[in-house]
């Protein structure tokens, strides 16, 4: 069973909504964790996308990427250019794959223009995490 890293700046929406996707996706076929270069706390509006498309992820930790250091990743998704930059080394043969996704939490607007911004951006890390589990996990 594959171990996959999710990495981004702060692990508060965009590696959040990945791992709650490639677990969906992915089942029972992997381990799924996600950590931040920083830690900022779950984004409670990554939670609410992610329960209008009926993944729970109210449960999820905001986790700092040090915390993982003794895992055997097999996988390491950057999701943002600042985590990609300051990814860690991790030992072994450890895949890397980078996709630099919007920061919706830095959207502005009204109400309803921010949670648009988090439903754009969780569909393209939904379309992400499927077509990624299709073709690295099976």
């Amino acid at each position: 069973m594959k171990n996959i890293l999710v990495l981004c700046t702060g692990n508060s929406c965009r590696s959040q909504i990945a791992e709650g996707y490639l677990r969906y996706f992915a089942g029972s076929k992997a381990n799924i964790y996600s950590a931040g270069i920083e830690t900022h706390g779950v984004n409670p509006k990554a939670i609410q996308v992610m329960a209008d498309d009926g993944i729970d992820i109210s449960a999820h930790t905001s986790n700092h990427v040090d915390e993982y250091l003794h895992i055997p990743f097999d996988v390491v998704i950057t999701v943002c250019d600042n985590a990609n930059e300051a990814c860690p080394y991790f030992p072994g043969k450890v895949q890397r794959f980078h996709y630099n996704f919007p920061d919706p939490a830095k959207a502005t607007g009204t109400p309803e223009e921010v949670m648009n911004e988090f439903n754009r951006v969780r569909d393209m890390i939904k379309a992400y995490a499927a077509d990624f589990v299709k073709q690295h996990i099976g």
